[in-house]
């Protein structure tokens, strides 16, 4: 790659030898810390990842927004550092990926709200040094340490990088790891497969037509996701997700006694005891068995509600006097 006067657009400088030769293929997964400097007299550090507490992540092939690091660390062995001196035409895009790095590493409450390109030429990024790359850009120095490299089979993809065939096939692999993990008891665990099987099911749906035997099949499968989420947020005491995703399972399926007994338990958790009543008298509608079980929730609720309805008149006893 060279410049139009002949010289090259990339110079490489190595700082310390790899140890070892790698193959790079489309999918190879690298981690690599990297430096970023401004080829000024002071050196400028832009960016440091070792600052943002863990390496940067790459997946080639994946058109990744910043092609150059795709191109330098094909061009490296495994554990080398090296210094890339590249050309300023070269590096436009680094200020808007510079400013997503900075973000990701911030409470979500800190982070600056996203924006096209476009607007942050106009308006700017939010850091000055970035603002001032883009008003004047320059070329730029990126210290590389090569850490580790994984080839496409060596790593669970995420979906992201899946095509349908292997998020077809992961879902059910999803689906009983995390069912493995709900009966050690680790529900927090347990509910993060769930979620990310239920997201490629989305993700599936997405390109077929609703209604279809296809989506059709894809929502069946949802269901008993959908069950075993709520249940380990009803563990998890966040209420309002059970009752949202039991509702969901309720929509197309009416008669779900798992989704109904769920969200009635959501409902006593969230003190909508209305709610919460015609739930479970629905399960025992539709399933005697459970009624001993529905009973004792029941008397549950009402105790609940004695112990609501004088708490409240104490209370309200105490601003009368």
């Amino acid at each position: 790659m060279e410049h139009k006067s002949g010289g090259p657009l990339i110079t490489k400088n190595i700082l310390h030898a790899g140890t070892k030769s790698v193959s790079f293929t489309t999918g190879t997964k690298v981690y690599f810390h990297f430096q970023t400097r401004k080829c000024d007299r002071e050196q400028t550090i832009v960016d440091d990842s070792r600052k943002f507490g863990k390496p940067m992540e790459l997946v080639l092939g994946k058109n990744f927004k910043f092609e150059v690091w795709e191109t330098v660390v094909q061009m490296m062995a495994l554990n080398e550092v090296a210094n890339f001196t590249v050309d300023k035409s070269l590096v436009s895009g680094y200020p808007f990926l510079s400013k997503t790095l900075r973000e990701a590493g911030k409470p979500k409450d800190q982070r600056r709200p996203h924006c096209c390109g476009v607007m942050m030429q106009n308006e700017g990024t939010g850091y000055e040094d970035l603002n001032q790359l883009i008003k004047e850009p320059c070329d730029l120095v990126f210290r590389i340490e090569l850490l580790k490299v994984e080839a496409p089979e060596d790593y669970q993809k995420e979906s992201w990088q899946m095509n349908e065939e292997e998020k077809l096939k992961a879902i059910p692999s999803l689906h009983s790891e995390g069912n493995s993990l709900f009966n050690n008891k680790n529900y927090k665990a347990a509910s993060e497969k769930y979620a990310l099987a239920l997201g490629m099911l989305e993700q599936l749906m997405l390109v077929e037509k609703p209604g279809a035997e296809e989506w059709l099949a894809l929502e069946k499968q949802k269901v008993p996701l959908l069950l075993n989420f709520s249940q380990c947020k009803l563990y998890e005491k966040d209420y309002y997700t059970v009752i949202e995703h039991c509702s969901s399972v309720l929509k197309s399926d009416p008669g779900n006694v798992k989704a109904l007994f769920r969200r009635a338990k959501a409902h006593m958790g969230a003190w909508n005891p209305q709610e919460a009543r015609e739930d479970f008298m629905r399960v025992m509608e539709l399933d005697r068995s459970l009624l001993a079980t529905v009973q004792k929730e029941l008397k549950q609720l009402e105790e609940m509600e004695k112990k609501q309805d004088e708490d409240d008149r104490s209370k309200l006893k105490g601003k009368m006097f």
